[in-house]
């Protein structure tokens, strides 16, 4: 029988929740680097005994490190082993992300200059077809890459040649956040950045390209630029990889030409702001969202927590509630923290602020809480292990 692991990044560390394909009982394997913000855990689709991990420590800085037994040890990117998790790396350790170049500066939209400065990962996203190669998005936003199992990293520096003077940075910071990786075609690539856009690559990162058209944004001096929109997530199925979704700072979007033009798919969502979006594994015009009341107050409307499903790609939303708090409930879901599982029956996972984990194992129709009370969530993986 298949099984799930549910790798899940919180405030105070990183946490392994483990099933079989029933999904009704789970073990509870954490807290792993305990007192540092875990970001991103992910693992490879080319080897599911490979993760990576990102730490951050504002004591300490950013480290990332790698498992290659699904967890139960891991290692910094010299392959040293961590001699107590919450406390510095090993000396020898190397984890520097250094921006290629002259980076120049960063100039906010009053013409303040401000320096490009590497704070943090925000996500991982391991290669499909090989174990050792992993990319990178970071804060002040760019990408990195390694092909050697997270030993050394090398910013593709092109995107930010995509006006990076006119980038900003959202309320939690100039995060690039999301990464996609066509199946189809491994060279292409998606990546989001808040508050930049949405932009591709066609050439495996060497050219890159913004894909806002379409994106009104009435918070910026041109609602209607280039680039500058605060972009919470975009998602997209492997079987369909023109086709994007996403949610952005008031809006849930939809392209069907690989980012060329964007048109809106809100419909009837009690509010149209929110940071996760997903798509279900096995239908790739069913998505999920969940919407928040405001930029200002997050948390769901009502204080009902409820994920929103479209069956038709958008427009049509229908709220799924059962099992889950309808009354006096203000978390609030981050970006990182929704995911899919691969099994028959489609299972879907999100995290939020509150330490709660739950888990829909009939594609949302009811949903049961995993764990309670950890740390605030940030992030949410599953990998669906035969």
């Amino acid at each position: 029988m298949s099984s799930v692991r549910d790798l899940v990044g919180t405030r105070k560390g990183a946490f392994i929740l483990t099933s079989d394909g029933t999904r009704q009982k789970w073990a509870v394997n954490g807290p792993l680097f305990a007192g540092w913000e875990v970001y991103h855990i992910k693992g490879s689709p080319a080897d599911p005994n490979r993760l990576f991990a990102s730490q951050t420590s504002s004591w300490f800085g950013q480290i990332i490190q790698r498992s290659d037994d699904g967890g139960k040890t891991w290692s910094t990117p010299g392959g040293e082993k961590m001699p107590d998790p919450a406390g510095p790396p090993p000396a020898g350790a190397s984890n520097k992300f250094v921006y290629e170049g002259n980076p120049g500066t960063h100039q906010w939209y009053d013409g303040t200059p401000h320096p490009w400065e590497f704070k943090r990962v925000w996500h991982l996203e391991p290669s499909l077809s090989d174990p050792d190669t992993c990319y990178a998005g970071v804060e002040d936003a760019a990408i990195f890459r390694t092909t050697d199992g997270a030993r050394t990293w090398r910013e593709l520096p092109a995107l930010r040649s995509q006006q990076g003077s006119r980038w900003a940075p959202g309320a939690g910071g100039m995060g690039l956040h999301t990464i996609l990786i066509d199946p189809a075609n491994p060279r292409r690539m998606y990546i989001a950045i808040s508050a930049a856009g949405a932009f591709r690559t066609d050439d495996g990162g060497e050219s890159w390209k913004p894909i806002n058209r379409g994106l009104k944004s009435n918070y910026i001096p041109d609602p209607d630029a280039e680039v500058g929109h605060c972009v919470h997530r975009i998602a997209m199925h492997g079987s369909r990889p023109d086709v994007l979704f996403m949610q952005k700072h008031w809006d849930v979007m939809r392209s069907d030409d690989a980012g060329e033009n964007w048109h809106e798919v809100s419909g009837n969502l009690p509010t149209d702001f929110g940071f996760p979006i997903d798509v279900h594994a096995h239908e790739p015009r069913t998505i999920y969202v969940v919407p928040i009341k405001s930029d200002s107050e997050h948390y769901p409307p009502e204080g009902k927590l409820r994920v929103y499903r479209s069956r038709g790609g958008g427009d049509e939303w229908e709220p799924l509630t059962k099992g889950l708090p309808q009354e006096h409930c203000y978390v609030n879901v981050l970006r990182e923290a929704m995911a899919v599982d691969s099994l028959d029956e489609c299972g879907i996972y999100f995290g939020t602020t509150g330490g709660q984990v739950y888990c829909s194992s009939d594609s949302g129709d009811t949903w049961s809480p995993i764990v309670r009370d950890l740390p605030a969530v940030l992030s949410v993986e599953v990998q669906t292990l035969k």
